[in-house]
């Protein structure tokens, strides 16, 4: 899984990345100095969960890496946030969950197509 985070940021629409078990308890790969806390991987997978029409994460909006951001979007398989001009596009597959971040230079529609199509292509091969 380190070469998929690594791929994720050599795209260059990335700059950070991680990669978690989908129960968020294991860290696959990393980013060098991108740490995502227990407390926000499991506010992510929580959400993930949240069936609720209005989830809490809309409200009260989210963590990674100690950065808060507003929610987008958060349905049960993708969560996007942005804080100024950057933002993190979280996508969970059946055995992961990508968690990446993109910086301004980068449009956020861009960001979240890249991330999404990894997710697609992992869930493809079972991951």
């Amino acid at each position: 899984m380190k070469h998929r985070e690594a791929s994720l940021v050599a795209t260059g629409n990335i700059d950070k990345a991680a990669i978690f078990n989908s129960e968020g308890t294991s860290v696959w790969a990393s980013s060098s100095g991108f740490t995502v806390t227990p407390a926000e991987i499991k506010a992510v997978v929580s959400s993930f969960a949240d069936t609720g029409e209005v989830k809490k994460i809309q409200s009260a909006g989210f963590h990674v890496a100690t950065e808060k951001f507003i929610t987008l979007k958060s349905d049960q398989r993708s969560l996007y946030g942005k804080k100024g001009k950057e933002g993190v596009v979280i996508v969970k597959t059946h055995q992961a969950i990508l968690v990446a971040h993109y910086p301004e230079s980068t449009q956020p529609g861009t960001a979240a197509n890249t991330v999404e199509r990894l997710g697609d292509y992992l869930i493809g091969v079972g991951y």
